[in-house]
């Protein structure tokens, strides 16, 4: 057997498609430990000299702001992906005509947000800071830069041009912090790290192709792109509801404090719960390229991809468990020492996390997004109608079982309902039976 497993391993070595797209994941993992790394020596010491209350402001403009950042994107992300993937000859006009739909998209955000702040209790220092950040979600347009690095598997580039950015940001914010910056000055650093990371991605892009496609627009492809991203840009608005929510209600019945402690969690389960998209970023092309070739190759990658993440949360989840506490009041101080609880619940939630990452190259690929974006909908809406019951009784732990709960509707119940998503459910299951039954077997 030993043999047997040895000979396979040696094949994949030499498999050149399997070598280029571990090299793929490689380049974007060693970008996320990284950016871990900098959030530990860098992220901690700004909650640390902010504190609880700053640090739960700073936190609830951040997702104030996440919330109708995702309309900016228009849905058009992992559509242009699998467009260049299937028609890389129309590249920059794919390219062009996304930038400008997203800069276009970035203005009536920013117009949006003027509209709905008026109508909330923030003082007119925090709408000032969520303005200021709101105004870097214009230079995410050059974001489609990175889709069609991703296509071309050519995530060296991406990562490269994200650590420029991380490096500057970070240099900028421990200079911050040394000479005792007010709040302000970290929520300017958010939005210059958009513009940061646009130049970037510019300058590799013209370095690389040597191509103007910012020139390029088209309107046949708009259409295209639109017809098809649509329903992801609703689901996109309630996938960030979803995400963010839990920090704009927390601070409305609970204050700013409980923002702070619920923000903390959330970074350290971040901290992990980046691998699944980054697995899925580096072996969606693959996932796309089989279903050309057979529906069985098709099935058996997503099957595979199913029991990586189902891995990845074993790995993770566990020990940040048992030790959530003890993790907290180490990085963060006794001052944050209420998060570990928190943390311990988020590792719950990280398992639905991980397979609804998973399940979106599924409903993408089937082209079901409308399907998708009534998912996303129920989801919210449970989440949100258990927040307003139990976050003024528990707080942020009762906004973490509400995501829990509402997560296992989305994901699961809902899609068991349906003809077309309910094989996909029993390929989850036997993703995680798969290790139950192997474990038997080596019993």
């Amino acid at each position: 057997m030993l043999t047997t497993v040895r000979r396979k391993l040696e094949a994949l070595k030499n498999h050149q498609g399997f070598r280029r797209y571990a090299a793929n994941t490689s380049w974007m993992m060693a970008e996320q430990i990284l950016r871990i790394i900098a959030g530990l020596l860098v992220g901690i010491w700004v909650a640390r000299y902010l504190g609880p209350e700053q640090f739960g402001l700073f936190s609830y403009v951040l997702a104030f702001t996440a919330i109708f950042g995702g309309i900016a994107k228009l849905g058009l992300d992992s559509i242009l992906v699998r467009e260049l993937v299937n028609q890389p000859e129309l590249r920059d006009a794919y390219l062009g005509t996304a930038f400008w739909l997203k800069f276009i998209g970035a203005f009536i955000v920013v117009a949006l947000v003027a509209l709905i702040v008026p109508f909330t209790s923030n003082d007119n220092t925090t709408n000032l800071f969520i303005f200021i950040i709101a105004a870097g979600l214009i230079f995410q347009s050059f974001d489609v830069v990175e889709f069609y690095f991703q296509s071309q598997v050519l995530a060296k580039l991406v990562s490269i041009c994200k650590l420029t950015q991380l490096t500057l940001s970070s240099i900028i914010k421990v200079y911050l912090v040394l000479t005792q910056a007010g709040l302000v000055w970290f929520v300017i650093v958010t939005a210059f790290d958009a513009l940061s990371l646009a130049v970037s991605y510019f300058v590799a892009y013209k370095i690389r192709v040597n191509t103007n496609f910012f020139k390029s627009f088209d309107c046949g492809v708009a259409k295209k792109l639109l017809s098809s991203s649509w329903p992801l840009i609703f689901s996109g608005l309630v996938l960030m509801i979803q995400a963010r929510i839990d920090q704009v209600m927390i601070k409305e019945f609970r204050g700013s404090v409980e923002v702070g402690y619920y923000s903390v969690a959330m970074r350290l389960i971040e901290a992990v719960a980046f691998m699944p998209m980054l697995v899925k970023n580096s072996l969606f092309p693959a996932i796309q390229s089989a279903k050309k070739v057979s529906r069985a190759l098709y099935i058996e990658r997503l099957l595979n991809f199913y029991r990586l993440n189902v891995i990845l949360f074993l790995i993770f989840s566990i020990p940040l468990y048992f030790f959530a506490e003890h993790i907290v009041v180490f990085l963060f101080g006794k001052d944050y020492q209420p998060a570990g609880i928190l943390l311990s619940l988020l590792c719950i939630r990280l398992f639905f996390a991980n397979m609804g990452v998973a399940r979106s190259v599924y409903l993408l690929s089937e082209n079901l997004m409308k399907f998708s974006l009534i998912t996303m909908v129920l989801g919210t809406v449970v989440n949100i109608t258990l927040n307003y019951m139990w976050i003024p009784e528990y707080g942020a732990k009762g906004a973490i079982v509400a995501t829990i709960i509402s997560f296992s509707v989305s994901i699961f119940l809902v899609d068991l309902s349906y003809s077309k998503t309910r094989p996909n459910v029993f390929l989850q299951i036997r993703s995680i039976l798969t290790f139950y039954k192997l474990n038997l077997k080596s019993s």
